[in-house]
Parts: structure tokens; C-alpha cells; sequence
């Protein structure tokens, strides 16, 4: 199975918090491919300087998770178009970052991780998701 780690599921995973455990499930599947959007890398190095990480260990994270995913996938035309068409369906208003890491896990066939109330609002027709937010 493909997985794409939206942020909210690394930065969970990152501080230990509730729903780490379900995220390390996934690494440890020895079948399981990890993605993860280049939008998501921008994403977590910003929120966690709002934590007050100091920049070294940041930087080092940052590196961690990305030599732990098998791939970094980019932002292209192709994502960005996906990404509006995902808004449009999105039955909430839908952020620009979660739209484009939701398009990133669509253009990979990945299922999308995450734990953000609106990601839900996405049909299963255009993101197959696991919600960390909810009890499995």
C-alpha cells in the first residue's frame, strides 16, 4: 500500500502526540511505500519554528523524514490543476497547502494521512484518506 503523510500526521508523529503510534504502523508495514509532498516539508520546517525547535534540530528532522519516505513528491502544473479541482469538490473551504498535498497523494494513487476535519470533506472518489482523527 502507498501512504502520503500529510503534515498534520508528521508533526504528530514527530512530538509523540496521540495518533503517532497509528503513523509508525505504517512505516513499520514492511509493504508500505512513504510519500510525501514537497509541500508538506515547507509545512512542518514552518511549524515547528513557531514550536521554538531550535534550527539545527530542525533541520535534522526534516532530513530524517525525508530520507525515511520513498519519495518527495514535487509540486507541478499537472498537481496544481488537481489540486483546484479537489477544492471544487471538497464539500468545506479547503486551504491551498492541504489541497495540493491532497492532489499529490491523488497523482501518486496513495492513500492520504492525516487528521484535518476539512481533508474529510473530500470525496473518496478523488483521495482514498485515513483519518487519524478517527477511531479505527
Amino acid at each position: 500500500m502507498t501512504y502520503l503523510l500529510d503534515t498534520s500526521a508528521l508533526l504528530a508523529h514527530a512530538r509523540r502526540e496521540s495518533e503517532a503510534l497509528r503513523v509508525q504502523e505504517l512505516f513499520d508495514q514492511e509493504d508500505a511505500m512513504i510519500l510525501l509532498s514537497s509541500v508538506s516539508v515547507a509545512e512542518m520546517a514552518r511549524r515547528l519554528r513557531e514550536l521554538a525547535m531550535p534550527e539545527e534540530e530542525l533541520c535534522q528532522l526534516i532530513a530524517d523524514y525525508e530520507g525515511l519516505a520513498s519519495e518527495i513528491v514535487p509540486v507541478d502544473s499537472g498537481i496544481a490543476r488537481r489540486s483546484d479541482l479537489i477544492t471544487r469538490r471538497a464539500t468545506t473551504r479547503l486551504p491551498l497547502a492541504d489541497a495540493l498535498i491532497a492532489a499529490c497523494a491523488a497523482s501518486r494513487d496513495a492513500v492520504l494521512v492525516h487528521r484535518d476535519a476539512h481533508m474529510r470533506t473530500i470525496p473518496e472518489t478523488e483521495v482514498r484518506q485515513l483519518d487519524l482523527a478517527v477511531a479505527e
